[in-house]
């Protein structure tokens, strides 16, 4: 059994597989001050409701971009799995050639995305990952990964609103019935998520009169999903996106 973990800055993801079949996945937060007996006595407590048997994981790969519990959880790797994990970066066999200008300066979960996206659905190909930031990568038909665009995530944007105003309250994200808000909180809610819409459909209409009329635009993360309904060029929802590119990168690494 292979256990991938994809740390970003507000939570860890983490899935359990059996060759290539996702069979439980759990998301939780990133603490970065968690110890090392913390994660691992966490994880032993995720699988046993799962039905799931710790002592078959035999491979860990983990793409992080959090550095300070890097340590921490290889660490737990070695005393609770007693292997040593995989991390993903940029001298990994990713099955992609990186043309950014610095391949050191690439997140780990941009490159994940970035293999996910092309063998799934072929290139041109651009996946959106919307977490604390939301990332634009970029591939193209042969298999390069070109770079893309880091913008602001929503759950920031939300939080900055909140913070930086005196009246205006917190909302969740969600679509609004209405593009004209008649309360506060309606015409906050109309702000973020059409406001979301036309960045993330902005950058995409660029992207693919740049990279051609045949690019597939998929999106994962957090509130993919409701941008999905919304927008005009991103038609693909992968919730498991990051996941299964951590489990086709372990396969190329591990053959056997």
């Amino acid at each position: 059994m292979l256990l991938a973990l994809d740390a970003g800055n507000t939570n860890i993801t983490i899935g359990a597989f059996e060759g290539r079949d996702l069979v439980c996945q759990w998301r939780l937060r990133t603490v970065h001050d968690q110890t090392a007996d913390e994660w691992g006595i966490l994880l032993h407590n995720l699988f046993s409701p799962a039905g799931l048997d710790i002592g078959k994981v035999d491979g860990i790969i983990i793409s992080s971009v959090v550095p300070p519990i890097d340590s921490t959880l290889a660490f737990m790797t070695q005393r609770y799995f007693h292997t040593d994990a995989m991390f993903v970066g940029p001298g990994t066999n990713i099955g992609l050639k990186i043309r950014y200008d610095n391949p050191n300066e690439v997140g780990a979960d941009r490159l994940v995305n970035g293999v996910a996206g092309f063998y799934k659905y072929g290139g041109p190909c651009v996946v959106v990952d919307m977490g604390t930031t939301i990332n634009f990568d970029c591939i193209s038909g042969e298999g390069e990964y070109l770079g893309g665009a880091i913008a602001v995530g929503i759950g920031i944007s939300i939080n900055a609103l909140f913070s930086k105003t005196a009246r205006l309250p917190k909302v969740d994200f969600r679509p609004p019935n209405d593009v004209i808000g008649t309360n506060t909180v309606a015409s906050i809610q109309s702000g973020l998520y059409f406001g979301a819409i036309g960045m993330i459909d902005g950058i995409l209409e660029r992207v693919i009169d740049k990279l051609g009329c045949s690019t597939k635009a998929i999106a994962t993360g957090g509130q993919a999903h409701m941008i999905v309904e919304g927008s005009r060029y991103l038609k693909i929802y992968d919730e498991h996106l990051t996941l299964q590119g951590l489990q086709m990168i372990w396969e190329r690494n591990h053959p056997a």
